[in-house]
Order: structure tokens, then C-alpha cells, then sequence
């Protein structure tokens, strides 16, 4: 069965997820979001299977998020999934998502529980 990574090549914690699921020999197709990024539904579809609120899965220590004033507790989950469309590197990295699961890759190892 193959697994789906939303994967940074330039993050070492995505890395090393991809790094962990080739060494176990799992099939891997690898989304470079910030060349293709999920659209509205994708991101919907991502905080549904990992049970999170759209800010959960949001990089609060990204630029972007301080200057789009995203940490507004007033901003409803429609504008925060915009954001994440609009700015990629909001999302956080890695996610695997296998079965219909998903999960955030940190540290590296949780990606595993997918398996």
C-alpha cells in the first residue's frame, strides 16, 4: 500500500520521514507542496483525518503567520485554511497519509504509526 508524503526536501525532519519509510521499504509518493500545494478541499480533507483545527497545523514561527496576523483568535477556520492555500510554507511537515490516516512527522519516528 502506498503512502502519500506532503514532504520539504528542504526540512530535515521531513527527511528523515522519507528517509524512515524508504528504509522500511514502503512505497512513497512524495507532494513537494510548496511547488504543488493542497487546494482548499486537500487541507480540509488533511485537518480532518488528523482531527486538528485549522491553526494546529499552521507554523506559528513562519513569517507569514506574524505578518498575516494569524494569530487572531477572531479568524475563522475558512480564513486560516486560505492562508495555508495562499502560503504553503505554513503547513506542517511532513505529513504521511496512508488508508485514509494521516499524521505529522514529528518527531520523524510517528510516521510509523501509519504502518
Amino acid at each position: 500500500m502506498t503512502a502519500k508524503i506532503y514532504h520539504n526536501p528542504r526540512c530535515s525532519k521531513s527527511r528523515q520521514a522519507l528517509q524512515l519509510l524508504r528504509d522500511r521499504g514502503f512505497e512513497v509518493e512524495i507532494v513537494d507542496y510548496l511547488k504543488t500545494p493542497p487546494d482548499g478541499a486537500a487541507v480540509r480533507h488533511l485537518l480532518q483525518m488528523l482531527a486538528l483545527a485549522p491553526r494546529d497545523l499552521m507554523r506559528k514561527q513562519e513569517k507569514e503567520y506574524k505578518e498575516l496576523g494569524l494569530h487572531d483568535p477572531d479568524l475563522d477556520a475558512e480564513v486560516l485554511i486560505d492562508a495555508l492555500v495562499e502560503h504553503p510554507r505554513l503547513l506542517e511537515r511532513p505529513i504521511v497519509v496512508k488508508d485514509g490516516a494521516a499524521v505529522i512527522g514529528r518527531p520523524p519516528e510517528d510516521v510509523l504509526k501509519l504502518f
